[in-house]
């Protein structure tokens, strides 16, 4: 039986290869209750869960309303655009207005990295990091190795190749630490400009060939081109990136068959993927969306209740 002790939520690096398994062991547990004709379950009635968002987001912000919803949560969602921050409220002070109604978890995504461990010091809440700058992002990890498991049975000894904007992928970052707690070795590829220095001192390996990433992989991450985040150029063309990073026809044949694909999304189809791969890669990544919500609800139902995974109903 495993058992999950912690209050928060913020990140992969400190989590144990135990700990991982207990919220991918209460992920699958919760993917069963979805499938069911009533998807609802009681198990969060009476807990507050507010989203905190102070980033664009789509899937993430979806997502967990959704689990927290399913979970029979009341759900708060949280828009920085209108709100007292633009009066000089810091962030902060929001936090602890919100927290005097009761709230029991926060789900936060900030641009900053840190946040979400500076705020969960200062709050008598749960705190899930949904993304903070370019530290972490634990839950896309999560539902990436959830989705990896299920497809090839476990997470042990795998080669695993992250691909694209490393610089400012916090997704990458929680993917090195996750899939290394499983003994897999995981090779980050990307022009010499996107691959911050002090990741030789990460469990990984860096290689700036897509052949060498692509060979032998069992599991490839392509990242998304971030250039909302891109101050100054990381290459000299789209073009040219999308000859010598872009999963294409071309680059194809140099990745195993039965290797899986996955996407963090939005896909920039054409820049990282090829369009025509869309029938090959689709269904798979449209799968990671879905067991999203069972590694959400997993979270917050971990958090909100710190108990056994196996207790469900």
């Amino acid at each position: 039986m495993g058992e999950w002790q912690r209050k928060h939520l913020l990140g992969l690096k400190d989590l144990s290869r135990e700990e991982i398994e207990v919220i991918l062991n209460s992920a699958q547990a919760f993917k069963e209750v979805s499938e069911r004709e009533v998807k609802k379950v009681p198990a969060l009635r009476g807990k507050t869960v507010v989203n905190l968002f102070f980033e664009p987001s789509t899937r993430t912000k979806t997502s967990f309303e959704l689990a927290a919803k399913r979970l029979s949560a009341d759900v708060v969602n949280f828009s920085s655009s209108g709100s007292s921050l633009f009066k000089g409220e810091t962030i902060l002070d929001t936090l602890k207005n919100i927290e005097a109604y009761s709230v029991d978890i926060f789900v936060l995504r900030h641009s900053v990295s840190g946040v979400a461990f500076y705020l969960s010091q200062r709050t008598t809440s749960s705190v899930v990091n949904a993304g903070d700058g370019q530290n972490e992002h634990p839950t896309q990890a999560l539902l990436d190795m959830f989705t990896v498991r299920e497809k090839l049975g476990s997470l042990e000894n795998l080669k695993v190749a992250i691909i694209g904007d490393i610089y400012h992928s916090r997704v990458a970052r929680s993917n090195i630490w996750g899939f290394s707690k499983f003994s897999s070795s995981v090779y980050v590829c990307a022009p010499k400009t996107l691959i911050p220095k002090y990741f030789d001192n990460l469990p990984c390996k860096i290689t700036y060939s897509l052949k060498t990433a692509l060979s032998q992989a069992q599991v490839v991450i392509m990242l998304r081109i971030q250039k909302e985040r891109m101050k100054e150029r990381f290459f000299s063309s789209q073009r040219e990136y999308v000859k010598y990073y872009s999963l294409n026809e071309e680059n194809l044949k140099f990745l195993p068959p039965e290797a899986l694909v996955l996407h963090p999304g939005p896909v920039n189809w054409d820049i990282e993927i090829a369009s025509s791969l869309k029938e090959k890669v689709s269904n798979l990544i449209l799968e990671q969306v879905s067991n999203g919500l069972a590694v959400r609800m997993a979270v917050l139902y971990l958090l909100a209740e710190k108990r056994s995974y196996e207790v469900i109903d």
